[in-house]
């Protein structure tokens, strides 16, 4: 009998390619680990090559003698400027003659009401013309009779009395309808007069509304507001280390985000005396001129100033970190060696930060990625600490095997 060829199964043949190409082909060596940068002292030494070397960035320290300080602003209507008007009396709304964004002339009426109230007011003026007319009427006829001796010199000054008192009342009276507009006559219309000249820049009521006198105050809107829009108000939020800054007559550039490229110029005009104690600013308010009117009130705005920072060389501030309660740098000594230096600050600022003692002028500090180079600082002082342990402190207790 002659044996038949064996035949070879794919699972077979693969297993067979697989080790002849594993014994054709050399073993991949293993990676070599990075080097570990080397503490000595407060000096971290990354050896030649290292990958972290190209994240961090180097800054020169400056000589700090001026900044630019930004601050946020926002702004609001000139209030030297505005009006605000409630209803004085109870009414309807009958007619509105003014609209927002319209010129107003100062005297000029905008809106018209019904008010029985201010009607009242009309016929209290009459009622005190008609008597200021009976009053003086009887003093004539008083001194009639006195210069005839057919009165006493007493009658006479009472009738002086009440006249006089009768013309008062009408001058009271007169003075109270007039303010809103009124004629001599009883009509009830009252008058919602702008006493400025300006614009109006908002308006809040409609034909046929009810109003009532005490609907105005804080937190209602007034019936209509008009202003000048021929210069705003500018609110900064200053910290407290700008008070001594931002005094009035201090100059300042207001940077708007919505209107690039363009910048205005303004003044300080008033300080607050206090300091908000939530959020640790003080409020300043400033003027700026907006003759083309393209400033609007409610826009935030970034309000630049420059301030002398005295002694001291100036670094970015990310170039500051914190360890513990002091403040660090890290400072580039040599090609691949930075030293952890802490130091003292006079003053703080969102981009740059002045140092008063610690640095000086010219040395390189690390400013981009300072708190990699703090993490490789703090694992080696951790790297380090483990070295100099006793032997019996580190050594891990075995568990005790049973009988």
């Amino acid at each position: 009998m002659t044996p038949s060829n064996p035949v070879l199964s794919p699972r077979l043949w693969g297993l067979l390619l697989t080790g002849l190409l594993a014994a054709c082909n050399p073993g991949t060596p293993p990676a070599q680990p990075t080097p570990q940068p080397i503490l000595q002292g407060q000096q971290l030494r990354f050896p030649a090559g290292h990958p972290h070397l190209a994240l961090l960035g180097l800054t020169p320290a400056k000589p700090g003698q001026t900044m630019t300080v930004e601050l946020p602003a926002r702004l609001v209507w000139d209030e030297a400027r505005t009006q605000r008007i409630y209803p004085a009396f109870a009414g309807r709304v009958t007619a509105i003659r003014a609209d927002v964004g319209q010129a107003v002339k100062a005297g000029q009426a905008l809106a018209q009401l019904a008010s029985p109230d201010f009607g009242m007011a009309q016929a209290d003026t009459a009622k005190a013309q008609a008597d200021a007319r009976n009053t003086e009427k009887a003093l004539r006829r008083q001194r009639e009779l006195f210069e005839a001796g057919i009165v006493a010199r007493k009658d006479l000054e009472q009738a002086e009395t009440d006249a006089a008192r009768a013309q008062a009342e009408v001058q009271r009276a007169l003075a109270r309808t007039q303010l809103y507009g009124a004629g001599s006559q009883i009509d009830q219309q009252l008058h919602v007069v702008s006493q400025i000249a300006g614009v109006v820049v908002e308006r809040n009521l409609n034909p046929g509304q009810e109003l009532r006198p005490d609907q105005s105050g804080p937190g209602s809107p007034a019936l209509f507001v008009v202003t000048d829009p021929g210069s705003l108000w500018v609110q900064i939020d200053a910290r407290e280390t700008e008070v001594d800054t931002l005094r009035p007559g201090v100059g300042f550039e207001l940077v708007i985000p919505s209107l690039p490229g363009q910048t205005f110029t303004g003044r300080v005009t008033a300080a607050a005396d206090f300091i908000d104690p939530g959020t640790r600013t003080i409020k300043i308010r400033g003027a700026v001129a907006n003759p083309e009117r393209r400033l609007k009130a409610e826009m935030l705005a970034t309000a630049r100033i420059q301030r002398s920072l005295g002694p001291g060389v100036m670094v970015p501030a990310s170039a500051v970190t914190l360890s513990g309660t002091q403040h660090v740098v890290f400072v580039h000594t040599q090609p691949g060696v930075f030293e952890s230096r802490p130091v003292s600050l006079g003053y703080s600022g969102p981009r740059e930060i002045v140092v008063s003692r610690g640095l000086e002028v010219g040395e390189q500090v690390v400013s981009s990625n300072a708190l990699l180079l703090a993490r490789e600082f703090g694992i080696a002082r951790a790297g380090a600490s483990e070295a100099m342990a006793p032997p019996e402190a580190a050594a891990v207790k075995q568990p005790v095997a049973a009988p």
